[in-house]
């Protein structure tokens, strides 16, 4: 019974509050700045949740990050504690959420439009999208990045961290995760205890595989995110690429 408990309350937490409580458990310190297309979403200066930049004037990221209060997009940032000189703040314009999204798990999605465009330097790049299904190799190791916390009850970490995770069968996933995983639009890896992962989400953030970033990260078993028992799952930005095509038109 505590395993449902648990799964229900971490899908009514992120219906609330977004998984601002989130982080790379285990991993290291990125170079600072090797992932120019890093964004942090943020509140009143707070850090919350991760995203991906892929055209100067919108950001890709997961619709339960939405929250009613203004967000703060930062870009070209390693440490957010610091006001870095390559950072740029750019506030968010307008939302768009999945239409299909329903504050819960599925179609978890978002793009943030943003003010005004960013700049694009060495510090703030844009990221290109998969352009077509390509199976992702089971297995395979693939980055996740983010500023999220370190652990169960941990910090948050100020620098960017990032780790691997391999990529899983659909079919385990589903057997694990059951209604809440759906094979058609999420992607899911298995990590281990001591490399860690993504925890709580460090949502929004991207799942890089061969380069290309194929999942933003979607949710984890919220009593403990490094259960390797309990893969991590991640929207598959594949299957919405023509709903990101129309948005950004």
């Amino acid at each position: 019974m505590a395993n449902a408990y648990c799964i229900v309350f971490f899908f009514q937490l992120l219906s609330l509050t977004g998984a601002s409580e989130s982080g790379i458990v285990g991993g290291k310190v990125a170079k600072p700045h090797s992932k120019p297309y890093m964004a942090s979403l943020q509140f009143r200066g707070h850090h919350s949740c991760g995203g991906i930049l892929i055209r100067e004037d919108f950001v890709l990221t997961v619709a339960h990050c939405k929250r009613s209060e203004p967000m703060t997009v930062v870009l070209g940032a390693h440490d957010i504690s610091k006001k870095e000189k390559s950072q740029q703040r750019i506030k968010v314009a307008k939302y768009h959420p999945h239409p299909k999204f329903t504050g819960k798990h599925d179609y978890d999605i978002m793009l943030l439009e943003l003010e005004n465009n960013a700049t694009l330097n060495d510090y703030v790049k844009t990221i290109g999208l998969p352009m077509k299904d390509g199976k992702i190799p089971t297995n395979i190791n693939c980055v996740v990045a983010g500023w999220g916390r370190t652990g169960v009850n941990k910090p948050a970490s100020k620098v960017l961290k990032d780790t691997t995770e391999k990529m899983q069968f659909s079919f385990e996933c589903k057997n694990i995760w059951q209604e809440y995983f759906y094979t058609d639009h999420m992607i899911c890896t298995k990590f281990d205890k001591d490399k860690g992962g993504v925890c709580q989400g460090d949502s929004g953030g991207p799942l890089i595989c061969n380069s290309k970033p194929q999942g933003l990260t979607a949710f984890t078993y919220e009593c403990d995110c490094n259960n390797p028992k309990y893969p991590h799952v991640f929207t598959k930005i594949h299957f919405f690429l023509p709903w990101i095509k129309k948005v950004m038109k």
